[in-house]
């Protein structure tokens, strides 16, 4: 059973930037993708980066020019780097990989949080 374990949330300014990873337990190269995902109270879970094994790297629009996702093959892990970070950045956000046969599994999430 493959795991993605998240870290690098917390509270920062507006304008302030930070970097999440995902460290996933098994070889980066076994999942067809891997990604972020948000999800604001009250609001549907977004799409915010997510990169495929073929390397097409797609971000959401709320986090296009501000978000750079990029991978570590030898550690297994992703990182998503957010600058410029807002209020409206605040959310949960969660990881998540494709599976080989296109199963998709879930981190725990972990907070974010932008003050103004």
């Amino acid at each position: 059973q493959v795991q993605l374990v998240e870290s690098g949330g917390g509270l920062v300014q507006t304008g302030e930037s930070l970097r999440l990873s995902c460290a996933a337990s098994a070889s980066i190269f076994s999942l067809n993708a891997m990604g972020w995902y948000r999800q604001a109270p009250g609001k549907q879970r977004e799409l915010v980066a997510t990169l495929t094994s073929g390397g097409r790297l797609d971000y959401g629009d709320s986090v296009k020019g501000r978000a750079t996702l990029f991978r570590d093959n030898a550690q297994n892990t992703i990182y998503l780097q957010m600058n410029s970070l807002r209020p409206e950045d605040t959310a949960v956000y969660y990881c998540n990989a494709a599976l080989l046969d296109w199963r998709v599994i879930w981190g725990q999430g972990t907070q974010v949080t932008v003050s103004s």
